[in-house]
């Protein structure tokens, strides 16, 4: 692409891209329980009891409320704790794709589940190292700008990605821009806001010649063979949409009630005294009498005169206060489909009961999931390509996740034991509640009877894809 041509769209996804940025970087300072109460402070939480020139409300408190983090943090350990599990009825390619994957695949999908969260879509981007290995990352989603068809089908044409980097010839940053199609990647840098420094970055690869396989010298452009965008879209749901504006105002209104609570306590310590005709002119006299002598001298002009002390004090709706604070935070946990900590009360509860209280983190993790489930396949295909697997576009991946919550095994080990009979081994091995890997189970449980019996008995045998050994 000419530096002409990437400067016009630079320009033009501009405004759309600022848009998102400034969306996602809200969800990310309530995250960090920067909430707009703090916006004073710079974004930190404060006491301040004397913050105030009202000499009846001195008090300035700013403290945010950490719901956001809670909610999201919340759906990603019920979600990802625990990594699904990859088959494409190849034992021999799902341990390729297991290790490929990584040991660290379930804190990357952790990761992607907070960035979803807050930004509405997390990306992950996938690439090809210099000694073959596959390799995947997950990129800020601040960083990326997609170009989609127009059409239903919504095909990712190109891609923008826009990030610092710091010069350490000059210790200034520039902005790097990478335009990404299904045949190559190219660079170009920046300084000023306008694009009218846009200039190619060059050094950023050496370029080959095929034929003579001579090293031509640096170019700006990286050619690659995967045939697609090698970035993955993570969407949280239909509209991309962050899940802080479900709740944000039920925070900020949360937030207002209760640093104005706690302003009030403040300020209730401050008792103003109103001295109606005192009997002297020095108010350091005043508070060494009414320390010393417990008393004070006031002028009188007869009856009806209204000579005295009186004080200024502030009264606190204490029942209203904690009844907006209760039900504020009870819509808090509805509408951002979480399970309040606070409510949760331990008991020897049964599933359905347990179930009833993941509900709502339930259908939001389920939700989840199904947009999830796309993108994952998608990674895994592009793993099997690499692989050079038979027919990566069109084989089956089944892809079985698990949650992290309370269960009551007992119960589940009973239902179990009462259909295992009736059921396969594979069934057995993935409902079981003590199991994390089912097709470990399953090899071990082969093991397990050939040590038994010294041979494997077909009849007692299953795959670990779930259908029965052919007898010999």
């Amino acid at each position: 692409m000419e530096v002409k041509t990437m400067k016009k769209l630079l320009t033009n996804t501009d405004s759309r891209r600022n848009k998102f940025n400034e969306q996602f970087n809200r969800s990310v300072r309530y995250y960090f329980n920067k909430n707009d109460i703090t916006n004073r402070n710079n974004g930190e939480s404060r006491v301040n009891p004397k913050g105030s020139d009202d000499p009846l409300r001195q008090a300035d408190n700013r403290v945010s409320n950490n719901f956001h983090q809670l909610l999201v943090d919340q759906e990603a350990g019920y979600l990802a704790t625990t990594p699904p599990s990859v088959d494409v009825e190849d034992d021999g390619l799902n341990d390729q794709i297991k290790t490929t994957l990584g040991d660290n695949f379930g804190l990357r999908l952790n990761q992607l589940v907070v960035d979803a969260a807050n930004a509405g879509v997390a990306w992950a981007h996938y690439w090809v190292d210099r000694d073959g290995q596959f390799r995947y990352g997950i990129v800020p989603p601040d960083q990326i700008t997609p170009i989609y068809s127009s059409d239903l089908d919504r095909k990712l044409l190109a891609l923008r990605r826009t990030y610092s980097q710091l010069d350490p010839k000059t210790g200034k940053y520039y902005k790097i821009h990478e335009y990404w199609t299904d045949k190559d990647c190219t660079f170009f840098k920046s300084e000023k806001p306008d694009y009218t420094d846009l200039e190619e970055l060059p050094g950023r690869f050496n370029v080959y010649d095929i034929t003579t396989n001579a090293d031509i010298g640096a170019g700006n452009v990286m050619a690659h063979q995967f045939g697609r965008i090698p970035f993955i879209a993570f969407p949280k749901n239909k509209y991309q949409r962050p899940e802080l504006y479900k709740y944000k105002g039920l925070i900020d209104v949360y937030d207002d009630v209760y640093n104005g609570f706690v302003n009030d306590v403040d300020d209730i310590q401050q008792v103003i005294l109103v001295l109606t005709n005192y009997g002297g002119t020095d108010l350091a006299e005043f508070m060494k009498a009414l320390k010393q002598d417990h008393a004070i001298k006031m002028d009188s002009v007869g009856t009806g005169d209204k000579s005295g002390v009186d004080k200024l004090t502030i009264d606190i709706p204490v029942e209203a206060r904690k009844t907006l604070l209760e039900s504020t935070k009870a819509d808090i946990f509805v509408h951002g489909q979480g399970i309040d900590p606070t409510k949760f009360e331990a008991s020897n509860a049964s599933g359905t009961a347990i179930k009833m209280l993941y509900s709502h983190l339930e259908l939001k993790a389920a939700n989840t999931q199904a947009y999830f489930t796309d993108a994952l396949n998608e990674l895994v295909r592009a793993i099997m390509r690499w692989s050079k697997a038979s027919d990566p576009d069109g084989r089956k991946i089944e892809q079985t996740w698990s949650r992290a919550s309370i269960h009551n095994n007992l119960e589940e080990a009973q239902t179990i034991s009462q259909v295992a009979q009736y059921s396969s081994d594979e069934a057995i091995a993935k409902a079981n509640p003590i199991v994390e890997d089912w097709q470990q189970e399953l090899r071990d449980r082969q093991d397990d009877i050939v040590k038994h019996d010294g041979y494997a008995n077909p009849d007692a045998l299953h795959d670990v894809d779930g259908e029965d050994d052919d007898e010999t």
